[in-house]
């Protein structure tokens, strides 16, 4: 993997500054924000901004998530703080400033569940032991020639793929309002200082994969949650519409693969001349130990799971291998710059922070605990008979949800609090699809349309 970079703080002055957005996530993934003058973020840039804490209490349909627990910090509607992270600052556009920011309680303290802090709790976590982490996201998403209000119109269904109606891996014969868009976004992202290494076509029709340059963890996390912003706004100005939906038709679904490489002093601790080094062998270890819990934050929604389908490219099964695309974690070796992990099980509708954070504690448990893999797949691992030692990925909501509750790893690093929170929110999102309309047997039901295309 190249050297870690950042996004630039700004890209000039030239325009009196008039606003500034202060951004977070919430737990699915929104990007939720305030734009506030520059006068007021001047006054609040290091005491924070108010948010209520109502924001870790509703669902995408703006419905109060009932069933979990009441913590300490959470009140009527109390206000928790929302602190802005200085070095995240960029110019969006001509008068308008970007910072994103974490979530603090008014006694100093961290929100317990918010995404970006624990993304940063890992990484503490890593450097205790020495490592830092070098991190790298292959962002899926599908493009539509429709406005965004004629695909609210149509109920986000039947929509034109934008670039054509096939689907070919690398194909470079699509139409130019396809490569106008993806051009556009790359420039947006040059502007504001988002390094990204390439773009192309996917498989299905009009999706595409943008691969963002590898940097530390929140960086990478704060990079994917802010291109999936551009993508949307460019789409907006366009004309057209673009959905990180894990699975937006009936057709092909889309995920979010995270390549990850520890260092030390400089070097990449998973290389060794002859394989995966121990540290990456312990990685991996604890990275399937702590799997079947994981793919709860991995795959957060009910579409989510109609993605798992043997052969069609997310991985099935709890397994790994040597450059083994077919595998949940495919391991590259032999490099000593490039030797990495790729975790290729999260859906492309993740929450950025809460898949580096779920990743990066599996990583810390194989770690600590010295755990080691089973015998890699050497062959498909799709499609494997029952019999043969490996087990499959959790296939729903309530399978992965209840592996998540009964994992005592990811309750160790992640926390009580925030296992039991992210447990309810997923049991009340299975709640409200088997009560307000939707189809477990359908390829894709329209509850589901309605509830995912522009979230998050």
């Amino acid at each position: 993997m190249s050297e870690p970079t950042r996004a630039a703080r700004s890209t000039g002055n030239s325009t009196a500054r008039r606003a500034v957005r202060v951004e977070a996530t919430n737990h699915e993934g929104s990007l939720l924000g305030k734009n506030v003058s520059s006068e007021k973020f001047a006054a609040g840039k290091e005491s924070g901004f108010a948010f209520a804490d109502i924001l870790f209490a509703i669902d995408l349909n703006n419905e109060i998530v009932l069933g979990d627990a009441f913590p300490d910090w959470r009140g009527n509607i109390w206000d928790i703080q929302m602190i802005p992270d200085m070095s995240t600052l960029v110019e969006w556009k001509p008068g308008l400033d970007s910072v994103i920011g974490d979530y603090w309680l008014t006694d100093g303290s961290p929100v317990p569940i918010c995404p970006r802090n624990l993304v940063r709790k890992m990484v503490n976590r890593l450097q205790s032991l020495g490592y830092t982490a070098t991190a790298a996201v292959e962002i899926e998403a599908t493009l539509f020639e429709e406005s965004i209000q004629d695909a609210r119109a149509r109920g986000y269904r039947d929509l034109t793929p934008l670039g054509g109606g096939t689907g070919a891996t690398y194909h470079l014969a699509r139409s130019k309002d396809w490569i106008d868009y993806m051009e556009a976004v790359v420039e947006r992202l040059d502007q504001i200082g988002i390094a990204w290494e390439a773009w192309t076509d996917e498989a299905a029709p009009g999706q595409t994969e943008l691969n963002l340059a590898p940097t530390t963890p929140l960086a990478v996390a704060d990079n994917w949650a802010r291109t999936r912003q551009i993508m949307r706004e460019v789409g907006f100005e366009r004309g057209h519409t673009v959905s990180f939906m894990a699975k937006p038709t009936a057709g092909f679904g889309q995920g979010a693969h995270i390549n990850l490489s520890l260092q030390r002093d400089g070097m990449n601790q998973y290389f060794a001349e002859d394989g995966p080094s121990e540290l990456m062998r312990h990685s991996v270890g604890g990275l399937l130990a702590t799997m079947a819990g994981n793919t709860s934050i991995a795959l957060p929604q009910i579409t989510s799971y109609r993605r798992l389908v043997d052969l069609t490219g997310p991985p099935t099964t709890v397994s790994w291998g040597i450059n083994n695309k077919t595998a949940a974690v495919r391991a590259i070796t032999g490099h000593p710059k490039y030797s990495r992990l790729e975790y290729r099980l999260p859906g492309a509708d993740v929450n950025p922070y809460l898949a580096l954070a779920g990743v990066l504690a599996g990583v810390l448990a194989g770690i600590e605990r010295q755990i080691e893999p089973p015998e890699q797949v050497t062959d498909m691992a799709w499609c494997l008979p029952d019999d043969c030692g490996v087990v499959r990925i959790p296939d729903t909501m309530s399978k992965a949800s209840a592996a998540l509750a009964a994992d005592p790893l990811l309750r160790e690093y992640l926390g009580d609090d925030f296992v039991d929170f992210w447990v309810a929110s997923r049991r009340w999102e299975w709640m409200e699809f088997h009560t307000k309309g939707g189809d477990p047997f359908a390829e894709l039901s329209q509850w589901e349309s309605t509830r995912y295309f522009e979230f998050p």
